[in-house]
């Protein structure tokens, strides 16, 4: 008990930056679940198989995962630069405007339009909102209770999950994105009011004297120099350069497989709405024990790789399950997997933090979640048309879910990686040096 009350006070100093972000997941869970529907009622009416929801799908996160490679780094940089609260404000305030959309109008043309909006939204705070709150943590949280604390946070994470499906599943659907924007505009106020900056921000270099052409130019080489310093941090460290890979290779399979899982399940089994919300308040309630309770208590007897390792295992058993499935009962048993692998990014969260100095949390925190960024971009050039050609009637051979199997040689490999990976604490100092002065 002495170890779980210690993380308790670590935790306390964050309630004004986890509670908004709770409600902030929260209000885009509940949405998750009924946007299938919406989306193939709007694209594919009176059709059990939707493949023009599948692409467009595809066709988003391709081009999230293709601008994230370079704003995600950015993000972070600025997030060690001008301040965590800002760069926050900003992430979770563009989740707003793509709901507003279907909460009026949910035709074929303003479902169009949500997936344009909801594009740039996801560019600006799919990935960006954890980085920067992992910095904000490592700003306040001692060093070796990091990993339990991130841990907590993830486990807040899935139990805003449970919360938003819970809403999902009892809440009348004409009513779900109205209640999901007024959450969604409750957290920026909430953390314009209540929460604390964290980081000394430097005073700007006074540029009065300089052309507007050279002051883009003076920023993008600082840009340009702050991300190459970054990646030099990141390759220069075996710890760091490991883990990239293995969040690149996981990210390649799991988001591959989350771009296609309810449109296959809806297409496989005829699963509809509280069925997805059944699937993913189950795999909620698991991770919470899971995120709270057992990293915290695990960690100082295993270590982060082994957490790390294990996790991946499931990842795979997972991913595995859901392309084999034979029955309507076995997602169910897949999704429970879900339990032990969502243990994958707290336990990368606490390995990069712990091999990168305080200065520099943000940038590689941000620039690993753009190598991350990347696998978003890859995995539904082949997910999409694969899923879409398996579950059509001119299928090569009778197996609706070859893609997910595809995908699970991802975490594999990862998994692979994670078995050699060496903990180191952290990178030199002399390579680490704060980059905020000028070029």
């Amino acid at each position: 008990m002495g170890w779980m009350e210690s993380v308790l006070i670590e935790v306390r100093p964050l309630f004004h930056l986890l509670f908004p972000l709770c409600v902030h997941w929260i209000a885009e869970e509940m949405t998750v679940s009924v946007l299938v529907d919406v989306t193939a009622a709007a694209l594919c009416p009176s059709q059990s198989t939707c493949s023009q929801a599948i692409y467009i799908n595809g066709v988003q996160q391709t081009v999230v995962g293709l601008f994230k490679m370079v704003v995600l780094p950015l993000l972070g940089q600025l997030a060690d630069e001008r301040g965590r609260k800002p760069l926050l404000l900003l992430t979770v305030s563009t989740t707003i405007f793509p709901f507003v959309l279907l909460a009026w109008n949910q035709s074929k043309e303003f479902v169009y339009a949500y997936y344009v909006i909801r594009t740039v939204s996801y560019i600006l705070s799919q990935g960006s909102i954890f980085c920067i709150a992992v910095a904000y943590v490592a700003d306040v949280v001692n060093e070796n209770k990091r990993a339990a604390v991130f841990s907590w946070i993830t486990g807040l994470f899935s139990a805003s999950h449970v919360l938003g499906n819970v809403l999902a599943r009892f809440l009348p659907e004409k009513y779900i994105f109205a209640v999901s924007i007024a959450l969604l505009i409750f957290c920026p106020v909430y953390m314009q009011m209540f929460l604390t900056e964290t980081i000394n921000k430097r005073a700007p270099k006074s540029d009065q004297g300089l052309s507007c052409l050279t002051k883009i130019v003076t920023i993008i080489r600082k840009r340009y120099a702050s991300m190459r310093d970054a990646a030099t941090i990141v390759v220069s460290s075996p710890t760091l350069r490991s883990i990239s890979l293995v969040s690149f290779f996981y990210d390649l399979g799991m988001s591959g497989i989350s771009s296609v899982l309810l449109y296959y399940l809806k297409a496989a089994f005829g699963f509809d709405k509280n069925q997805f919300s059944e699937i993913l308040m189950m795999v909620g309630i698991g991770s919470i024990f899971s995120q709270i309770l057992v990293l915290p208590l695990a960690n100082p007897l295993v270590g982060e790789k082994v957490i790390l390792s294990s996790a991946l295992l499931a990842s795979i058993a997972y991913a595995l399950l859901y392309g084999l499935a034979w029955a309507p009962w076995v997602p169910y048993l897949s999704a429970s997997f879900g339990v032990i692998y969502i243990l994958v990014k707290p336990s990368t969260f606490a390995i990069i933090s712990r091999a990168t100095c305080s200065t520099n949390q943000g940038k590689v925190q941000g620039f690993i979640a753009g190598v991350q960024s990347i696998s978003s971009l890859l995995s539904p050039v082949a997910m999409s048309p694969l899923t879409s050609w398996f579950l059509s009637s001119n299928a090569p051979f009778n197996c609706k879910g070859f893609s997910i199997i595809c995908a699970s040689i991802c975490m594999m490999v990862a998994f692979c990686i994670a078995c050699k990976l060496k903990l180191v604490e952290r990178s030199s100092e002399d390579i680490e040096t704060p980059l905020l002065t000028d070029s």
